[in-house]
């Protein structure tokens, strides 16, 4: 896609990843929504020079009313990447757990459906625009201290597939970003060694994204161990490697 004349809202961007991707698109020459729930983010981004919107991709009035502003503002608006998502280890021995499954599916499930829907008939008039979808690695090898982060994310790449099936022959083209690991601040860094650099995982996607087509799955090299872990026969070894992480889970060893 050609990334230096769009126009792009990007749900939850005030952080971490999509505040880099947002600030990309900035760069290569895009006018950028950034949407989120923080008033302080958005007002640090607006004194960018990114037009900021408020949005709680977990509540339908918000959405709708975030659409509206964009579209009332932004009618050109070619580009919808749904950022918003949430996850927290849980123990699945402990049904208090249920609380924290229950925000992680409404974030990063129907939130991802509640803005692609909002968005759809815009982008279908148009006869042409792109949606980029957010998944993750753990969607396709499980993270079991983080079981239900795991089963939305899934969800996310199963719903890009049907998304893109049913939108063939509008013009509008969907995309899935997978990231593994991202280190998105310095303690995140710390706490896992192995995440990638944002600015270098930030490069790559751009990199990426200017192809021509789109790719369907947007993956960058260190996510590739788990996009194809069932093919190359490594699955369960890695799975096995990830549950050891789960003896930091309260009375376990």
């Amino acid at each position: 896609m050609d990334i230096t004349d769009r126009t792009v809202f990007i749900a939850g961007a005030t952080s971490g990843i999509g505040r880099e991707l947002a600030r990309r698109f900035a760069a290569a020459g895009s006018a950028v929504i950034v949407g989120g729930r923080r008033t302080d983010l958005l007002d640090e981004l607006a004194a960018e020079g990114f037009a900021t919107v408020p949005i709680d991709v977990t509540d339908q009035g918000s959405v709708d009313r975030a659409r509206d502003t964009i579209l009332r503002d932004h009618p050109g608006l070619d580009t919808v990447v749904t950022m918003s998502g949430t996850g927290v280890p849980e123990d699945l021995r402990d049904p208090a757990h249920f609380s924290a499954a229950q925000e992680t599916i409404d974030t990063n499930l129907l939130g991802t459906i509640r803005v692609i829907d909002a968005f759809t008939p815009h982008l279908i008039g148009r006869g042409a625009g792109t949606i980029i979808t957010v998944s993750s690695g753990i969607g396709f090898l499980p993270f079991p201290l983080m079981p239900t982060y795991a089963a939305s994310k899934a969800a996310v790449h199963a719903y890009s597939e049907a998304l893109r099936a049913q939108l063939d022959g509008t013009g509008v083209e969907v995309s899935e970003l997978v990231p593994p690991a991202v280190a998105t601040t310095p303690e995140q860094a710390k706490l896992n060694p192995r995440a990638l650099d944002l600015g270098e995982f930030a490069t790559e996607v751009m990199d990426l994204l200017r192809a021509d087509p789109t790719p369907r799955e947007i993956l960058v090299k260190g996510v590739l161990m788990h996009r194809w872990a069932e093919r190359d026969g490594t699955y369960d070894e890695l799975v096995a490697q990830r549950s050891q992480a789960l003896a930091s889970l309260p009375g376990r060893r």
